[in-house]
């Protein structure tokens, strides 16, 4: 039971973060919790942190901290890899131990066991493909190549010089500070990806972005067919309508349905499959 209020406080708590961080300036959640959680993200803790290791170390350990930010947010470094795969293991670890006992269900086929994998081990490899390939550096080798294939317009893009690389820059093309190079179609340093997103790797990093979208909506769905089977086999339709005398119909019992998965959460997760 510990690992199905674990998933539902981590919901929970997603949920109260994504609305706080995305919404928390609406003038609707002036003064309330949820703008103080918007400012504790978007900077307040930082101002927290400094002025408490500044309190107690002074500037050696402001110097300390901002050593650490330079190296987060200024330099090359795997933390927000690292972070995405131990993320998407634990994700997948608890939908394994809560779901999986559950599959065959109802609705859903035991194929859906390896389907899951399958679609997982497609996210990884994208996400590998977009961390390690080559965004499309350009240096003095092919410079010539690029300066062909991206022509200036003379209205958005003129001929300069890279100051750093030494070399002329190409249409669409810009120097990442983080990286130390100059990528051909630039669009953005990616710290998920520990790399840059640009012409030889937009493919994989676009191809990357909408696979997890439909494994979201992919795994979203087989929960709801998950809850949906163990509403059937614990006949909740059956007992609303005839023991209650609830109105056999969709708006009559959504409201209800709704109640009882609230309310039979852990039970219907918990409960061995034979029942």
């Amino acid at each position: 039971m510990g690992v199905e209020w674990v998933l539902v406080c981590h919901g929970l708590v997603t949920l109260l973060v994504v609305i706080s961080f995305l919404c928390g300036q609406w003038p609707i959640f002036q003064g309330t919790f949820v703008e103080r959680i918007h400012y504790f993200l978007t900077g307040g803790f930082y101002d927290y942190l400094l002025r408490l290791v500044d309190s107690l170390c002074g500037s050696r350990g402001i110097n300390a901290i901002l050593s650490v930010e330079y190296f987060c947010y200024h330099r090359p470094n795997p933390i927000l890899q690292l972070i995405y795969v131990a993320i998407l293991g634990a994700t997948y670890y608890f939908a394994v131990k809560s779901s999986f006992s559950y599959i065959p269900g109802y609705y859903l086929g035991g194929s859906h066991r390896y389907i899951s994998l399958v679609a997982v081990c497609i996210g990884v490899v994208l996400f590998i493909l977009t961390c390690f390939s080559d965004a499309g550096t350009v240096n003095t080798e092919n410079v010539s190549q690029y300066l062909s294939a991206y022509p200036y317009d003379n209205i958005l893009y003129s001929e300069k010089e890279c100051s750093t690389c030494r070399i002329t820059k190409p249409a669409r093309s810009k120097h990442c500070s983080i990286c130390n190079r100059c990528v051909a179609r630039f669009d953005h340093h990616c710290g998920w990806m520990n790399n840059c997103i640009g012409e030889r790797n937009n493919r994989f990093f676009l191809a990357f972005l909408l696979w997890h979208f439909l494994l979201c909506i992919y795994g979203t769905a087989a929960i709801g067919l998950i809850l949906a089977g163990r509403l059937v086999d614990f006949k909740v339709i059956h007992i609303l309508t005839v023991y209650y005398g609830i109105e056999n119909s969709f708006l009559s019992l959504a409201p209800h349905v709704v109640q009882s998965l609230c309310f039979w959460q852990v039970f219907l997760v918990t409960m061995p499959t034979s029942v």
